[in-house]
């Protein structure tokens, strides 16, 4: 089920308040955790029936194998269990996301003729994977407590940050739901989350899948677009990445608080990021925190000399890279990612002399052109994009490229507007010019929703229907957030 889908926004989202609520007025807190739970695997298992097993079988052996961590004293035997819960982890992921990816290319190197399986993978494994092993860790780590099978099932399965994030500690989490308080509706919390909601449906269905469909046709023709047309596409994807995961973070938060619950922040305003390091400061914040905390810091971190610190740094974004996916186009990306951030740390008190703008400039055009690679199907075709973009340019747009953004909204207006008309006829780029405009205001210029502070007001109360209504209204079709996939 997807946040942006009428059945949600109609249907499931209002039952599932009211359900809640209704059974924590009643003093039945346990059924209410029950119904909660029981809406969460509804969620997911909307998607495939299937996906219910995997992660019903994950939480039963990550639970079982984490009350054995907290009870066990032997730290041979402790060592051991640990090793074996991460490896069941790490061995679903592989089977489920990376096997056909590894049995392709030992066909290709050893020339072997390995089966490639028709292996579905369940949405959003590895956040609950990640998650699951979280809990593991720390549990051997005994920082956690004796936390009942409900709260643990709710804390991995609750539908707001299930499918893709944010990666969240059972810290932040599993306290909220014991807390008496927030087993009853918040007024103003209700406002703030739907306020937040109606912010993340709009940046994704008015922006990012609008943003998508001149993506769609760059990448589709990445081995005939002319020069232009690959800077156009390229953008195009920065900036629809951006507003789709932005979109996601701030509806899963939104969603989070009308349950009177607090997610933490994943996303903030990436884009203005003076240097790399900042921008993995600001995009997808708990997996950076996830991988720091259980990969870079058990490595050595930074306190076993230079060398071992940015080998320890490249580790930690190939990871990244081939946690995004199964393609050598995700694993380069996070080498690329991995070689910058370290080449930075290195030459950080060079890099705080930058003026800011060049700073932001800089990080930007280097986060655009990875992205190519991130989004790219293949090597050959993130290639062919480069080819074209670093090659001399014709300086032709493709009407069909233009045609993407011939919006509703554009129509109307030239419809109410006459001169309008006449002058879109006569400058078919000016569509795309607004869209990139606009865009460009909200993500370098604008304050993200989490560094503003929410006031129950007649203008948001407006504003959050407005864009409720109008992205209701724009809903055409299914369309999955891209971190879906991850």
């Amino acid at each position: 089920m997807l946040f942006n889908s009428y059945i949600f926004i109609l249907f499931f989202l209002p039952v599932s308040l009211i359900l809640y609520f209704g059974l924590n007025h009643i003093g039945k807190y346990t059924a209410a955790k029950i119904a909660l739970i029981g809406m969460s695997f509804w969620f997911y298992g909307y998607f495939h029936i299937s996906y219910l097993l995997i992660i019903l079988g994950s939480i039963g052996v990550n639970f079982l194998c984490s009350r054995f961590l907290l009870k066990l004293n032997r730290q041979k035997g402790r060592k051991i269990l640990l090793i074996s819960g991460v490896l069941f982890n790490l061995g679903i992921i592989f089977y489920y996301k990376y096997l056909n990816f590894f049995l392709a290319n030992l066909n290709s190197i050893l020339k072997t003729s390995f089966p490639i399986g028709d292996i579905l993978m369940p949405l959003g494994i590895s956040f609950f994977t990640f998650q699951q092993i979280s809990y593991l860790v720390d549990s051997y780590r005994r920082e956690t407590v004796d936390y009942t099978f409900l709260d643990y099932v709710l804390f991995i399965s609750f539908f707001p940050q299930l499918i893709a994030g944010p990666i969240v500690l059972h810290q932040e989490m599993i306290p909220q739901f014991a807390e008496h308080k927030r087993k009853k509706l918040d007024q103003e919390m209700l406002a703030h989350g739907i306020w937040l909601f109606a912010i993340g449906l709009s940046k994704k269905v008015l922006l990012a899948d609008v943003l998508g469909k001149g993506v769609e046709w760059g990448y589709a023709n990445a081995s005939v677009i002319t020069g232009p047309e690959a800077a156009i596409v390229s953008l195009l994807y920065t900036f629809q990445i951006y507003f789709d995961f932005s979109g996601y973070c701030d509806m899963a938060c939104g969603i989070a608080n009308m349950f009177h619950l607090e997610l933490p922040v994943n996303f903030l305003s990436p884009y203005k990021a003076a240097s790399i390091l900042e921008f993995w400061k600001r995009w997808h914040i708990t997996l950076t925190r996830f991988l720091r905390k259980y990969v870079y810091f058990p490595l050595g971190g930074s306190r076993k000399g230079t060398i071992r610190t940015m080998l320890n740094i490249m580790l930690v974004f190939l990871i990244s890279g081939i946690w995004h996916g199964a393609a050598w186009t995700f694993i380069l990306w996070g080498a690329i990612h991995g070689t910058a951030y370290a080449a930075c740390r290195l030459f950080q008190n060079i890099w705080k002399k930058v003026p800011g703008w060049l700073g932001t400039t800089s990080t930007f055009l280097f986060v655009n052109l990875s992205w190519i690679l991130f989004r790219a199907n293949s090597l050959e075709q993130a290639g062919n994009i480069f080819k074209t973009l670093f090659s001399p340019w014709d300086f032709s747009v493709s009407r069909e490229l233009l045609g993407c953004f011939d919006l509703l909204e554009f129509t109307y207006l030239e419809e109410h507007i006459g001169k309008l008309g006449t002058i879109f006829l006569r400058y078919p780029w000016l569509h795309i010019a607004i869209l990139f405009g606009v865009v460009s205001v909200i993500v370098f210029f604008k304050k993200n929703c989490h560094e503003k502070k929410f006031v129950p007001s007649i203008p948001n109360a407006l504003s959050s229907i407005l864009l409720l209504t109008w992205s209701v209204i724009s809903l055409s079709g299914v369309s999955t957030f891209l971190y879906f996939n991850f």
